[in-house]
């Protein structure tokens, strides 16, 4: 069986383990199924996610005029301490930053290769903690706009990582801590603006990936130097796909390349 289309990163079930979806425009794969089974890919095109011309891919999944135009994009997709709608101060649009920037979002700690500190809007927990490949979380603060969530998380990386080892994650190379402790030894960093947000008496949540065999040394497949892949898929963590052979490819960093997958 033969699948076509544009990659854009797998839609997530929070159940034990995680459900992965392959989501393509008139089809889908559960990939969950696929583990121990053998798939090629192959690279057939591009399309941008914005324009959706058939142009090479910057970031993100969006061609370059895109990625420096869209209010997709912005700067503070990336750096939320830069979000200006609560000011009623335009970026790009602000209509969409608006709808995107005005929301509850969690400041969170996140334990994958480490344990870091990270934003979300609240309505994508706990799908950003998936797609960071954790095993455990938890929540500190839950603030009503992108910008105070902004400003505690650059607070906060004083103190804690920011950054994933994608390599140490994806080697499964963790330990469990205790993100209750972390928390309340982070609480007196919290800027005053988010003071009054700051969560005391929720739990961690534990995530469960379906991994049959770890890399020991993963290699990561790049599908525009190597247009056909072919392997053994033993494993799914964050977003990437784990093939027998060590190799891995990260659905998510990919956005935007069209791909025909046979099973």
């Amino acid at each position: 069986m033969i699948y076509t289309g544009v990659l854009t990163k797998m839609q997530t079930e929070f159940l034990e383990p995680i459900q992965y979806y392959l989501v393509f425009e008139n089809d889908f794969i559960h990939m969950n199924q696929l583990l121990n089974k053998p798939l090629k890919m192959k690279l057939v095109g591009h399309q941008c996610l914005s324009c959706g011309l058939d142009r090479p891919i910057y970031r993100q999944g969006f061609c370059k005029t895109c990625f420096f135009d869209k209010p997709v994009a912005g700067d503070w997709i990336m750096r939320p301490e830069l979000s200006t709608a609560h000011l009623d101060k335009e970026d790009r649009d602000l209509a969409y930053e608006k709808k995107v920037q005005l929301q509850p979002h969690i400041v969170y700690l996140a334990n994958s290769s480490n344990v870091k500190v990270g934003v979300t809007r609240k309505s994508q927990v706990p799908t950003r903690w998936i797609d960071q490949g954790a095993h455990e979380a938890i929540e500190i603060v839950e603030v009503p706009n992108r910008y105070l969530a902004g400003i505690t998380e650059v607070a906060l990386k004083d103190h804690v990582a920011d950054k994933t080892n994608w390599r140490k994650m994806l080697k499964n190379d963790i330990e469990d801590v205790d993100l209750i402790e972390w928390r309340a030894n982070l609480k007196q960093f919290v800027p005053d603006e988010a003071r009054d947000y700051f969560i005391e008496n929720n739990t961690e949540t534990h995530l469960y990936f379906p991994v049959e065999k770890y890399p020991t040394k993963p290699k990561s497949l790049n599908l525009e130097k190597t247009p056909n892949y072919e392997g053994t898929l033993v494993g799914i963590k964050a977003q990437y796909l784990i093939f027998e052979d060590n190799t891995v490819f990260n659905v998510r960093s990919n956005e935007g390349l069209i791909i025909e997958i046979s099973l």
